[in-house]
């Protein structure tokens, strides 16, 4: 949830206030999936405003890629230079897990060995009195999750709902990942996880790296149990400049498929709402698109 991080980035709300607003969108999620409220919406929503999302994630992914990529020049190049290889290979699919490994082989290596570390929950979660009290629920824990709102129906939701069609010839509505994402957190949330959500940036990647089935999800979670438990090390040492590289990739073939599936005359459409997202933010360029595209309609009829 990047608008929800920004702000707790910012220091613009507190730790508490952040997972108060976590707990407020799951409930507002969960009221959105469940009462299909999105399925209606989509109604006046174009696909146009769609892509156009997709393409600003697109975006984000790329100019992210490039800001971390500079960092490290000699990294960098030895990335792209994997990734080329992998192309040349006629394995572009693989190009980013190819570059991920060889980072991940450069972290292992300047971290050392690896070693047992047990995480502890702290004092991060709800039911910790430090924390959660009625202190933290304040108005701007409503406005982190005003903010945040937006952006998450526009991407996590419907762009990914059009996005697992584009990938997979699947099926899932909007409101199903709503309420998914409200479910988890709900659950999640209050034992101390950060706010969540799906997001076709996430499902690009995974689909960037391989994933073709929802057995990827599961091999995931394991090498994440794996990841804190044995090589926190390795995460922290991983060079940024590599992972920009990934991110890179990622956006470039998000971007591609965001454009792909749109008609001659929606292409400014697009490209516009997805400048937008990475100008200002994702939710104001959906909302914004929405509201463009059903004055367009009226105004064409």
């Amino acid at each position: 949830m990047k608008a929800l991080a920004a702000l707790l980035l910012a220091e613009t709300v507190t730790t508490g206030e952040a997972l108060v607003a976590g707990v407020l969108l799951g409930v507002v999620l969960l009221a959105i999936g469940r009462t299909h409220s999105l399925g209606r919406l989509s109604q006046y929503i174009g696909a146009p405003v769609v892509r156009g999302v997709q393409f600003g994630v697109a975006l984000v992914l790329l100019s992210t890629g490039i800001e971390l990529g500079v960092g490290d020049p000699l990294l960098t190049g030895v990335a792209v230079g994997v990734a080329g290889l992998a192309a040349l290979a006629r394995r572009w699919n693989l190009s980013a897990l190819a570059v991920l490994a060889v980072g991940a082989a450069i972290a292992a290596s300047d971290a050392g060995m690896l070693g047992l570390t047990i995480p502890s929950l702290g004092d991060t979660a709800l039911f910790t009195p430090a924390t959660f009290t009625p202190a933290t629920v304040t108005l701007p824990a409503f406005e982190a999750a005003a903010a945040q709102l937006a952006m998450t129906v526009g991407n996590a939701a419907l762009a990914t709902s059009v996005l697992l069609s584009d990938y997979f010839d699947r099926d899932v509505s909007a409101d199903e990942l709503a309420s998914s994402m409200g479910v988890m957190n709900l659950v999640a949330v209050p034992f101390g996880g950060l706010p969540m959500c799906h997001g076709s940036g996430g499902v690009a990647g995974k689909y960037a790296f391989g994933a073709r089935t929802a057995g990827a999800n599961v091999v995931l979670g394991i090498g994440y149990l794996l990841v804190a438990l044995f090589a926190v090390d390795v995460a922290a040492a991983y060079p940024v400049s590599m992972l920009g590289v990934v991110l890179a990739i990622i956006g470039v073939q998000l971007g591609r498929t965001s454009l792909r599936e749109v008609g001659g005359g929606a292409y400014p459409f697009v490209v516009a709402v997805g400048v937008v997202g990475v100008v200002v933010n994702l939710g104001v360029a959906f909302v914004g698109g929405a509201g463009l595209w059903v004055v367009w309609k009226r105004v064409g009829r």
